[in-house]
């Protein structure tokens, strides 16, 4: 069981590497270093299955030769329009193993969006996951002219479906079997003939200011980031981790399934996105990278939870996270814990933090990891509390995903830690704006020079759009967006993301959006967390139909008033929200109001409830 006051714990095993230099040399490395040991398992029809490292490299030359079947050529693109599962991360490797380069499209996507990728990628061939992904590809494909062959991975419904495009994952892998035999040295020449500045993958940009662009990858870049994350947050065979963050976003893609190639983790899908709070559970992850949101519904169901506990074990709760918090303190100012304060911490834990622990099924974890959005520094010191370390990573696509991280020895709270090794950040001393140097940086935006040198100045910096500040130890902390500081009415400069935070930190609201910008006063647009207000209405008899009428429960408008005044005190007048309104819809990626990495399109939001912005000043004229 790890202890919170021993770093060193964490440190002592040290990943086992693999050699290669590009993604597909690191791939097989690993299959021939590895062979019988467990690599992925799924979950199929109830029951957890496992692949072998060696399975998983049947599959990839199967996928492989299928492909060159098809006369698939070094260099070309490939698509992959599913949710994140085995087979996409096994096409994935594929299409790298013939030397072509791979890109993502999230399933949430609409036809346009699946066109425009496609397009803007010159994919010729595409993989999807199912019928409803391949009605979206066959609408598409009649403006996409490079477009060869749609390779589908479930075939359900499709059995009696004819269309020469058309193909089955299945069949594919039973041309690949049949191709081996009449060219069986032909993948391997092509895997050596793969050079470490060619093309790899695309990672599409999640769209929050205009269009996405395709974020080039080189394999030297990403096998430079796998190398130096292993140093920061170490993992090695006896690890266990979960995949369920989209495969075409960045983190999920090198900080965790490229990760486990390099490290030997044991990598385990989700049954799905719904799923995600069972499986934990399920699987019990030594690691966990995932982003602010989930920690965040994670820790409003153990609220929810102890408000429904009985009340010996609300007293319980209450004294052991004091315990907690006390050893966290300790921890992260580098204090020493006395002998008493340990007792104390592991009867804490014997009599009700393992049991938070257990319930969200972070129990096994020796680390957890969180990026990708802002997080309230109150959270990590919630997670620290349990008597789990939890580090922060900042970045960006174009950065790799990786610019400066908290990790072991490391930790500051309310920073996002130093520079990843082997990388320079600094603050532009006119903007504050961060800047970002090193090799694990990306090639440039596909088809757009322009925009590649408007991100990237002469000397190689990467504007990332972020602000910060670097305090006298070294360690950086994130303010806000650059675009997104508001300045209002009376000159006053708002930095929304901090108080949007500690909203959020709320167990009934799920996403607050602040409005300032030329405005009186600080208003905010909030969405309740659905499960726990609901909880809340039925316990206090109060009547519903749906989630409209629930929003406008004038019980429901005071519970999250009084949990804004709370947040209020926080801050100073002119930062506090003084009016706000409850949406009576959820955002979705589908409906535009979110990216597919749930991540708020600030300037979509503020331009689709425009009339109730409006009408909250107007009340108060």
């Amino acid at each position: 069981m790890t202890n919170l006051w021993n770093v060193k714990e964490y440190t002592a095993n040290a990943s086992i590497k693999v050699a290669g230099d590009t993604i597909p040399a690191l791939f097989w490395n690993a299959v021939n270093k590895r062979g019988s040991k467990t690599w992925l398992r799924e979950k199929k029809f109830g029951i957890w299955r496992g692949w072998t490292w060696n399975d998983a490299a049947r599959v990839v030359r199967e996928i492989g030769n299928g492909l060159l079947a098809i006369g698939f050529e070094p260099h070309v693109r490939s698509s992959i329009l599913a949710n994140t599962r085995v087979e996409w991360l096994l096409a994935d490797l594929a299409v790298l193993s013939c030397g072509g380069a791979s890109n993502g499209i999230y399933p949430t996507d609409s036809i346009d969006q699946v066109h425009y990728l496609c397009e803007d990628s010159s994919t010729e061939i595409l993989f999807v996951e199912d019928e409803e992904q391949l009605d979206k590809a066959l609408e598409a494909r009649k403006r996409l002219p490079l477009l060869r062959k749609i390779i589908v991975f479930d075939m359900k419904g499709l059995r009696e479906f004819d269309d020469p495009m058309v193909l089955g994952f299945d069949k594919l892998c039973e041309m690949g079997r049949q191709y081996e035999v009449s060219h069986p040295q032909e993948l391997q020449q092509r895997i050596d003939g793969i050079k470490s500045d060619d093309l790899g993958i695309l990672v599409y940009t999640s769209g929050t200011t205009g269009r996405a662009k395709g974020v080039m990858f080189k394999h030297s870049g990403m096998i430079h980031t796998l190398r130096h994350s292993a140093v920061l947050l170490p993992q090695d065979e006896s690890d266990e981790r979960m995949c369920f963050l989209p495969l075409c976003h960045i983190a999920e893609r090198i900080g965790g399934a490229y990760a486990s190639i390099y490290n030997g983790a044991i990598l385990s899908f989700v049954e799905n996105p719904a799923t995600v709070p069972e499986n934990v559970r399920e699987i019990a992850p030594t690691t966990l990278l995932t982003v602010p949101r989930i920690w965040e519904k994670f820790y409003s169901a153990v609220q929810i939870a102890l408000k429904e506990s009985t009340t010996l074990q609300q007293k319980l709760y209450g004294w052991a996270i004091g315990v907690g918090e006390e050893v966290a303190d300790c921890f992260l100012a580098g204090r020493p814990i006395g002998l008493s304060l340990k007792v104390r911490f592991t009867l804490a834990r014997w009599l009700s933090l393992d049991n938070v622990r257990k319930m969200i099924g972070i129990h096994r974890a020796r680390y957890l990891v969180t990026s990708a959005a802002p997080i309230s520094p109150n959270l990590i010191r919630w997670y620290y509390a349990l008597g789990i370390p939890m580090f922060e990573a900042w970045g960006q696509t174009e950065s790799g995903g990786m610019g400066t991280t908290t990790s072991p020895g490391r930790i500051k709270l309310g920073t996002v830690g130093k520079p990843f090794p082997g990388s320079e950040v600094r603050c532009d001393p006119a903007t504050g704006e961060l800047l970002i140097r090193g090799p694990g940086l990306f090639a440039g935006y596909l088809n757009q020079p322009e925009k590649t040198a408007e991100t990237v100045d002469q000397d190689g910096w990467l504007h990332t759009g972020d602000v910060g500040k670097q305090d006298e130890d070294g360690y950086f902390r994130i303010t806000d967006r650059l675009k997104d500081i508001m300045i209002t009415a009376g000159g006053k400069n708002i930095t929304p993301s901090e108080i949007e935070n500690e909203l959020k930190f709320s167990p009934y609201i799920t996403d607050a959006v602040l409005v300032a910008e030329k405005r009186r006063f600080v208003t905010a647009i909030i969405m309740i967390e659905q499960e726990n207000v609901e909880k809340y209405a039925q316990d206090h008899d109060i009547p519903f139909s749906n989630y409209a009428s629930l929003t406008r429960a004038p019980e429901i408008q005071k519970l999250i008033q009084d949990e804004i005044d709370t947040v209020n005190k926080k801050f100073a007048r002119v930062e506090q929200v003084k009016k706000f309104f409850l949406l009576d819809t959820q955002l979705t990626a589908e409906d535009g109001e979110l990216t597919p990495t749930m991540k708020l399109k600030r300037k979509f939001v503020y331009e689709k409830y425009v009339g109730q912005i409006d009408a909250m000043y107007a009340e108060a004229a």
